[in-house]
């Protein structure tokens, strides 16, 4: 078995690559026969510090379980997708409910009504029908969410006593929300702050979600609300805190491994990712983020001590 090692693709040589160890299964029909049992399998990482991470986890892994392993770094989904289906990338970390909105799309058009939702069955179920004829099984989903979150300074929290996005909407406190500029429309954004919680959305200040202008303007005041992430490793750093989304606003985009069913559709690969299921919370992948993004640390050496730490894989 030999180590891992991560390889840099170019974007527009990845389609072009010459490639027949899966089927590509676009405007095919559903995939029949065994899953496959590649020992040589390759990871995709989406190109930021969580994607990375999840990818050298689940090299560790399966190298582990006596795979042999490499990641490739992949930074758009419309890329790295059909390289999943095709057999190029036999491993990727996803997002449940933005995986299946995706592929949703692809299917049926932008305009089709939304695969995932706040109920992580009713998504699975949904993604797992969409991925199928592709070719692609998703495996079980772990307990770690990545999803949208806000946040508001902590002595503002304080002060009006709001630990949930309810309790701000009781306040009938104007709120500015920092945000991407689709806010204004997305209804997991301001249209759904205000149905769903009553939140007095008074202006969208469109800083991007989760950047350090967004921050810097709730920390000074500007603004009281950021749209950021559950596993934003920086809240810290600004003196901001979450507010829970305690009824369940947000889809859920827990993490789930998708694999290609003819080379990684096995039950060996199933049993090594699943490993990291059993342990891996959303505050622990916020914390390996931090150690990354804040800390400078290398991702693949925050992934082994991760796994380490957790008896996953032996030290050394």
């Amino acid at each position: 078995m030999r180590p891992w090692a991560t390889v840099p693709v170019l974007l527009a040589l990845l389609p072009a690559a010459a490639c027949t160890t899966g089927p590509s299964l676009e405007n095919r029909g559903e995939v029949t026969g065994p899953p496959g049992d590649s020992k040589h399998l390759t990871i995709g990482s989406a190109g930021f510090t969580e994607s990375d991470l999840l990818a050298r986890m689940y090299a560790l892994l399966l190298d582990r379980a006596g795979y042999s392993t490499k990641i490739i770094s992949v930074t758009n989904r419309e890329i790295y997708e059909p390289a999943l289906e095709s057999g190029q990338i036999d491993v990727v970390p996803e997002y449940a409910a933005t995986f299946a909105d995706w592929l949703n799309a692809k299917q049926n058009g932008a305009d089709a009504a939304p695969a995932g939702s706040p109920d992580l069955a009713a998504t699975m179920k949904a993604l797992r029908a969409l991925a199928a004829p592709r070719g692609l099984t998703v495996l079980d989903p772990g307990r770690a969410v990545d999803q949208n979150a806000f946040a508001v300074a902590a002595p503002y929290a304080a002060e009006h006593h709001l630990q949930t996005l309810s309790e701000l909407g009781r306040s009938g406190l104007s709120v500015r929300l920092a945000a991407g500029d689709e806010c204004v429309r997305r209804p997991y954004c301001a249209p759904g702050l205000k149905k769903t919680y009553g939140i007095r959305i008074v202006a969208v200040d469109p800083k991007g979600v989760g950047t350090t202008q967004a921050k810097q303007a709730v920390r000074n005041g500007q603004d009281q609300m950021v749209l950021t992430t559950t596993t934003d490793a920086t809240l810290d750093d600004f003196g901001l805190v979450l507010l829970a989304d305690d009824k369940h606003l947000q889809n859920a985009d827990h993490i789930v491994p998708v694999v290609n069913r003819s080379r990684a559709g096995s039950e060996g690969v199933r049993k090594a990712l699943g490993r990291l299921n059993t342990v891996l919370t959303t505050a622990d992948l916020a914390r390996l983020n931090e150690q990354v993004d804040t800390w400078r640390r290398l991702p693949e050496d925050v992934a082994r001590n991760y796994l380490e730490s957790e008896r996953l894989v032996p030290r050394g």
